[in-house]
């Protein structure tokens, strides 16, 4: 079996003592979530992952190494379109197929994020102009 190289990931930190850190990781091993990042240290006697999580606050920078930038784009607006699912399941009630406020289109609700911009489009993906 070949083994996919998935880059490399460098975190700055302070640390509780007020110290500068610097870990190098596999990308794999580093995450964003809920203002604070994660950094897999290790593994414990049962084989069950041990993280730090680190608060964004406390971060300088993370430098990640990646095979093209507009996939690591794609995997963020991916891991936004999720999130939005999230909320709008848990505020309208989770209904797939009330195709938005007023409407029952059958359709499901879409609402675009775009990264680069923060602009936020809100329809149906059946909208036409």
């Amino acid at each position: 079996m070949v083994e996919e190289d998935i880059g490399e990931a460098t975190i700055v930190y302070e640390a509780p003592d007020g110290e500068t850190v610097e870990d190098n990781v596999p990308n794999e091993h580093v995450a964003y979530f809920q203002d604070h990042w994660m950094v897999k240290t290790g593994e414990d006697d049962e084989g069950r992952d041990l993280v730090r999580r680190i608060p964004a606050s406390r971060v300088y920078h993370v430098e990640r190494t990646v095979e093209q930038f507009e996939e690591e784009v794609k995997t963020l607006r991916d891991q936004v379109q999720s999130v939005a699912d999230d909320l709008r399941s848990k505020l309208l009630g989770g209904g797939e197929t009330s195709g938005g406020p007023g409407g029952t289109t059958g359709e499901p609700e879409s609402i675009s994020i775009d990264v680069e911009s923060g602009d936020r489009g809100e329809g149906s993906e059946s909208d036409e102009s």
